[in-house]
């Protein structure tokens, strides 16, 4: 990430975002479920190291996102956050050898931070009207919009700022990248709501394995599409997973 007045000012209004959002998240009055955090958080963390590279992009995904997203629909704001907080970390945090970036970290933080409190506010909105058809499904169904244009849309801004790229093209790149993902998160996150009401959340759990199934089909899926790809068309990214 370029060190210019543009990307500090841009990372320095996306914290503050981020906070923002957090905190009024937090006020929302939804039940905490501490051991069910608990698993999310340690699936989260873990899963959060499996990435898979974005042809095009420099920059990959994170096989965490359906973690995230049961966190956003199923926990409270707060418990959320903190998921993605902690999971964000492990997941920027440098390999050994290679060099912090705190600029990269706070980016990517306050990015995450931010759709994480959008999706989990969107989602307890939605679902507490009991105008709604199917809110519960709605709800998650637009969560999922808010996690995935929460993610994008930020990353696309800063690569605008930083390579003076056009944010609608880098934007409409990764969408077409990253968007069948977000797809799949929402339907095992559904998954994992219906065993909920059925089974406990602890054997509703066990549907997370089939996520090493899907990263490794979207590796080999990723690596093939990389290696026909022109040079001219690489962009580049800090986000969605970096």
């Amino acid at each position: 990430m370029n060190n210019t007045r543009q990307t500090k000012t841009f990372i320095g209004a996306m914290m503050m975002i981020g906070v923002g959002t957090a905190a009024y998240a937090s006020f929302a009055t939804h039940t905490p479920h501490a051991y069910f955090a608990l698993a999310v958080l340690a699936l989260a963390a873990v899963s959060s190291r499996m990435k898979v590279k974005l042809p095009g992009v420099n920059g990959n995904m994170s096989v965490n996102l359906p973690f995230l997203l049961t966190a956003a629909v199923n926990l409270s704001a707060v418990e959320a956050v903190v998921i993605t907080c902690i999971s964000t970390t492990v997941q920027c945090w440098p390999r050994k050898n290679a060099r912090f970036n705190a600029q990269h970290m706070a980016f990517n933080l306050s990015m995450m931070v931010f759709a994480s409190s959008a999706a989990s506010l969107t989602f307890h909105l939605v679902s507490q009207s009991a105008k709604l058809w199917h809110s519960s499904t709605l709800g998650l169904a637009l969560a999922a919009v808010a996690l995935f244009l929460g993610q994008t849309a930020p990353v696309a801004g800063i690569v605008a700022v930083t390579e003076g790229k056009s944010a609608g093209h880098v934007w409409l790149n990764l969408a077409q990248l990253s968007f069948p993902y977000y797809v799949v998160s929402a339907g095992v996150t559904s998954m994992v709501q219906a065993m909920t009401a059925h089974v406990g959340w602890g054997l509703a759990l066990a549907v997370f394995p089939v996520m090493y199934v899907i990263h490794r089909s979207y590796r080999l899926y990723f690596t093939a599409i990389a290696e026909t790809m022109h040079p001219e068309v690489m962009v580049r990214a800090v986000g969605a997973g970096a």
